[in-house]
């Protein structure tokens, strides 16, 4: 269970901090540009999300200072950074984009070094848990390219149930268009 750590103001449209066991989420800030950076140079990381390829060090840089921002800021893409207590290190970045009254999409990607150790999975349910009740959602949505099967298995391991595969989607950063699986996770 994740408890809200003091964050001062606690509106949706403000940067929240959560704490789980094992993490702490929080806002990227510019300091983590660098980690970013290193963890978005992983081939799956920029085959199977919508992170800029060739992911240059300006991306990071970008998507601390700003993209980070403007999502708080118009109370659309609400994310936070996970990091491990115990040393500080990256997990990875979670989202939660509002994609209609009470209706959010979960995003994700995690450095490849934190994979496998239950981080992902702890950070995702700790911002869902907060979404149901924060944004008062009714619906989270995922959504990941069919061959994604670690972000399958995390979408099921959180409860999602997987609703259908999309036929060519989206085009992906090689340029070809994709199918993609969708699934949902209902307000308990």
């Amino acid at each position: 269970m994740a408890t809200l750590a003091d964050t001062g103001n606690t509106s949706a449209m403000d940067p929240v901090t959560l704490e789980t066991p094992r993490l702490l989420l929080r806002s990227f800030t510019s300091s983590d540009a660098d980690a970013v950076y290193e963890a978005c140079q992983e081939a799956d990381i920029q085959y199977y999300t919508p992170v800029p390829s060739p992911y240059r060090r300006e991306d990071a840089e970008k998507y601390v200072k700003e993209v980070v921002a403007k999502g708080w800021a118009t109370d659309h893409d609400h994310i936070l950074g996970a990091f491990r207590k115990d040393n500080d290190a990256l997990v990875g970045s979670f989202c939660l984009s509002a994609r209609g009254r009470g209706v959010y999409e979960l995003g994700y990607w995690a450095a490849k070094e934190q994979r496998g150790c239950g981080y992902s999975t702890e950070a995702a349910r700790a911002l869902c848990e907060w979404g149901f009740t924060a944004l008062e959602a009714h619906r989270i949505e995922w959504w990941a390219m069919v061959g994604n099967t670690a972000s399958r298995a995390l979408a099921e391991k959180l409860g999602f149930a997987l609703e259908g595969t999309l036929r060519n989607r989206s085009i992906a950063n090689d340029g070809q268009p994709h199918d993609w699986w969708v699934g949902g996770l209902l307000k308990p």
